[in-house]
């Protein structure tokens, strides 16, 4: 099946214990593979793909292998041969007693876990331009701030100008930075642009 024709799942991607709630919703085609899916979320959620990452559903894993050996260590599955369509039906009935649901860590320092939920399977609309984030909240925090409790200290850092990382902080964001802020005009046309 051609990705112009298959199903097209609405997913919602959240990032653990953010608060208040930093997530995504988004338009993923079901032949999307995982390591295409990796992508689409560094794009929606802000990330700059500078660290590894993996996913895993249930018991199993999945991880690009970065160097020879990985996955062997990992015992994870190669992302690169693994569709969306392989892990979650693309069929209605979807919703009800069955929930399908992924964990997707990025940066295995700072370890940003990211809820991922698969809400709905839809026809294909020629109208979409597939990956399509369709709403969300809140910006994402900053590489390398230190995972949520870093960047609870940012976000801390930054609204008091008498704070002794203020200075530091809005010299390593160019001066501000606004935790409500997302711009799913940006989003689309990055999405649009790698795909």
């Amino acid at each position: 099946m051609s990705k112009a024709t298959a199903p097209v799942y609405q997913i919602k991607v959240s990032l653990k214990d953010s608060d208040p709630l930093i997530w995504r919703q988004l338009l993923v085609s079901s032949e999307t593979k995982l390591s295409q899916f990796h992508r689409i979320l560094q794009a929606a959620m802000g990330w700059k793909d500078a660290h590894l990452h993996g996913f895993r559903m249930g018991p199993v894993n999945f991880s690009y292998p970065h160097q020879p050996g990985d996955l062997e260590e990992m015992t994870a599955v190669d992302e690169r041969y693994v569709k969306l369509s392989h892990l979650v039906p693309a069929q209605r009935p979807f919703r009800g007693e069955f929930r399908f649901e992924m964990a997707y860590t990025y940066d295995f320092g700072d370890t940003w876990e990211h809820e991922i939920i698969f809400e709905d399977v839809l026809p294909r609309d020629a109208k979409w331009k597939i990956p399509l984030c369709l709403a969300g909240e809140n910006a994402c925090p900053p590489e390398d701030v230190g995972g949520i409790g870093g960047y609870a200290n940012f976000l801390a850092a930054m609204s008091d100008p008498e704070h002794p990382e203020h200075e530091d902080y809005s010299a390593w964001v160019d001066g501000a930075f606004d935790p409500k802020k997302i711009d799913l005009i940006f989003i689309n046309r990055y999405l649009r642009a790698i795909f």
